[in-house]
């Protein structure tokens, strides 16, 4: 499974729906970390930050409504130096609309070299007021809860820190416990969702361990060329076997353009002899 970085609204605003193709492709998580940092339009001003609170909030939108059950996750910083009572309002009011499964929450620290940390601070307790408010929203509700009794499919991928289960994420990249058993290492199972925590969910195996999946497509052979339709492929291989080189494989490349060298090489000797 393929899991997709981190972005920002302004590198994705006009590829919605190339984002929410490979979002949703069986074989890449649809889960996408992009920070908004802020629910006010004059804090993200002053951030410097290239997006509005409204263009955020149409691509979360769009990729909801595009990729079902998909996951967004998201950053906010508190304290600002010129975030008002007004502005945190905008960012508390933004997390409790979207109930964030994945909030990291920040308090305000000024970067050597950057242009807010030659800002006015707020006062610290400001900061930290905010801070736990924030916090305390994100703690209010449980973004798991509801899908206890699911049967879900998980890659098994990593040793919980408990030690005692494995971690298993699901399609949409939500953490799902599972038991400490080294054969489900690597694979992907089929479980049954028993609890769930704020962060995490624990899955009981079902009776079909291990999910069918298609199998991979067979390797290359070399010099072959990779996307070609399997007709296609096997008229190359054949051609190759009868020896003629017409296809464009890897050593025949490599002879045209060691032949087109020495061939602008002749000629510039020529041109200057």
């Amino acid at each position: 499974m393929l899991r997709l970085g981190m972005t920002n609204p302004p590198y994705i605003l006009d590829h919605l729906e190339e984002m929410a193709k490979i979002l949703a492709h069986r074989r890449v998580y649809s889960f996408l970390h992009m920070p908004v940092q802020s629910g006010s339009n004059s804090v993200l001003a002053d951030m410097k930050r290239e997006y509005t609170v409204a263009e955020f909030k149409h691509v979360v939108d769009f990729l909801k409504q595009r990729v079902p059950g998909i996951t967004i996750a998201t950053d906010v910083i508190c304290g600002f130096p010129t975030e008002t009572s007004e502005d945190f309002q905008g960012t508390v009011d933004l997390v409790r609309d979207y109930k964030f499964p994945s909030l990291f929450i920040n308090q305000f620290y000024p970067r050597p070299g950057t242009p807010a940390a030659r800002m006015k601070r707020l006062p610290t307790e400001v900061a930290k007021q905010r801070t736990r408010e924030i916090s305390k929203l994100f703690q209010s509700y449980k973004p798991y809860d509801h899908k206890v009794g699911e049967r879900q499919t998980v890659l098994v991928t990593e040793e919980a820190h408990d030690q005692q289960h494995y971690v298993a994420h699901n399609k949409f990249y939500e953490q799902v416990l599972v038991p400490k058993d080294e054969s489900l290492l690597g694979h992907k199972i089929d479980v049954v969702i028993v609890s769930a925590t704020k962060h995490s969910m624990e899955g009981k195996l079902s009776n079909a361990l291990h999910v069918p999946h298609s199998p991979l497509p067979p390797p290359l052979t070399a010099g072959e060329v990779s996307g070609l339709a399997d007709t296609q492929r096997q008229e190359n291989i054949l051609v190759r076997k009868q020896g003629r080189q017409w296809t464009i494989d890897g050593p025949f490349v490599r002879t045209s353009l060691q032949l087109l060298l020495m061939c602008i090489m002749s000629l510039v000797v020529i041109f200057y002899w």
